[in-house]
């Protein structure tokens, strides 16, 4: 399975280690060094097969050249996935963090990491241990901490970006938005929308999370499996991936997808369905390059916060962008996106 995997990916270098002690797959995928190192966080999970923790990271990985791209920071793509028998706690995490930092610190900065899913602040301060290819630490080990704040305000600038679009004015005031996941950027993010007098729908699958923060804000809380379906302007999606597809598609009840959530789409025909249906859909990998910002301003290119607040309300800038192109070429904005991608990398190979 691995070999089928690798020999269809267009990527770079692919890294993969068993470590033994834990019975942990490590795998590094450097999709693109074009624009410069390539950078992604590190995702810890556990998987039916080991070869689902490498499809995850070749696909993962590319996304990020993406994001990149689009963002105007100077890296290129990557990822890292700890496929894990289970979540580790204690001395034994703390140690295949420090290995893992060892197979980091080998590939001589052609790989940058950071946090992702299951993993944070804590555990890149551990990782630094071993590498100096690492961001997203602690801000009392030298990092910048949490991006997630910002991924929120970079969806946010998407929003009112895409609600102009579509409704000729980015004010908010009134508009209804549906927002799956209110974790560490959906609540963030959904805090931003009611202060701007937005009406909320908001789940989770934390059920007391949710019901907390729609409290908090006076949202409607729905199921989970549920929100997709709500009858709203904007659909949020800021939980896991693969939330668009064919099936739910069809039972959406919004005009607006923008949300921080990676890999929203199936595949990539589901952009084409969701302009057929007249949804407007904010391409994820522009949408929700906040944390990126965050980490590469502060900690590489050493930027203020008003840097840092340029770069995100461009955010919205860069969505114009996509959203004329696909209206000028009839093509959906999801195809739009990957041309835009596709010049600046081939602008950057000629240069």
């Amino acid at each position: 399975m691995f070999e089928s995997l690798l020999r269809d990916w267009d990527g770079e270098e692919t890294v993969v280690r068993f470590d033994e002690p834990t019975g942990t797959w490590m795998f590094v995928g450097v999709h693109s060094t074009t624009l410069g190192p390539a950078m992604g966080g590190t995702r810890m999970k556990t998987y039916a097969d080991p070869s689902d923790g490498l499809r995850d990271v070749l696909r993962l990985s590319s996304a990020m050249t993406s994001k990149m791209a689009m963002a105007s920071v100077p890296l290129g793509g990557g990822k890292g996935v700890l496929a894990v028998p289970e979540i580790p706690r204690g001395p034994e995490r703390r140690e295949l963090l420090l290995r893992y930092g060892d197979l980091v610190e080998s590939l001589h900065g052609t790989y940058v990491t950071a946090c992702d899913m299951n993993t944070g602040p804590p555990d890149m301060d551990v990782i630094a241990e071993r590498s100096s290819s690492v961001l997203g630490r602690t801000e009392a080990n030298g990092g910048s901490g949490t991006s997630a704040p910002n991924t929120a305000v970079g969806v946010f600038h998407g929003i009112r970006a895409a609600v102009a679009h579509v409704f000729g004015s980015d004010e908010l005031d009134g508009r209804t938005v549906a927002v799956q996941g209110v974790g560490a950027v959906g609540g963030p993010l959904s805090r931003m929308l009611a202060e701007a007098g937005a009406r909320l729908t908001v789940a989770d699958v934390d059920d007391v999370r949710a019901k907390e923060l729609g409290e908090e804000l006076e949202a409607e809380v729905v199921p989970a499996d549920r929100i997709a379906e709500a009858e709203c302007d904007v659909f949020a999606p800021c939980a896991t991936g693969g939330v668009l597809n064919a099936d739910t598609i069809a039972n959406l009840g919004c005009r607006v997808i923008a949300g921080a959530a990676n890999n929203q789409l199936g595949e990539p025909a589901d952009a084409e369905r969701l302009a057929d249906r007249g949804i407007l859909y904010a391409p994820d990998y522009v949408v929700n390059a906040g944390g990126v910002i965050h980490l590469v301003s502060y900690e590489m290119l050493e930027e203020t916060d008003a840097d840092v607040e340029r770069r995100l309300r461009a955010i919205g800038d860069t969505l114009f962008e996509v959203f004329s192109r696909a209206e000028a070429d009839g093509i959906s904005t999801g195809a739009a996106a990957d041309a835009i991608v596709g010049q600046r990398l081939a602008a950057a190979r000629a240069s």
